[in-house]
């Protein structure tokens, strides 16, 4: 499986949102929190862009945005234990 991180231009332009509005987000509970690449540079896979893009989509409620973003920093731990990191 492949494993793309995009940094902030990348991931505005995939979700529609401004970068305050991604930061709000995160903050709210409804966006992933960014991976680091670095001292002064984050990004977020894009696999989690796509899900919450499709959350948002289908009509999912705040609830279960919150919830999707928990269950994807999970996965993050899961992928990093497998890979033994």
């Amino acid at each position: 499986m492949l494993h793309t991180i995009q940094r902030i231009p990348a991931a505005k332009i995939q979700s529609g949102y401004s970068r305050s509005t991604i930061y709000l987000r995160i903050a709210q509970g409804l966006w992933t929190k960014p991976v680091s690449l670095g001292p002064r540079a984050v990004g977020w896979p894009s696999s989690e862009i796509a899900a919450l893009n499709a959350a948002r989509i289908s009509g999912k409620s705040d609830t279960q945005i919150r919830e999707l973003v928990e269950s994807l920093h999970t996965k993050r731990k899961l992928l990093a234990e497998a890979w033994g990191l």
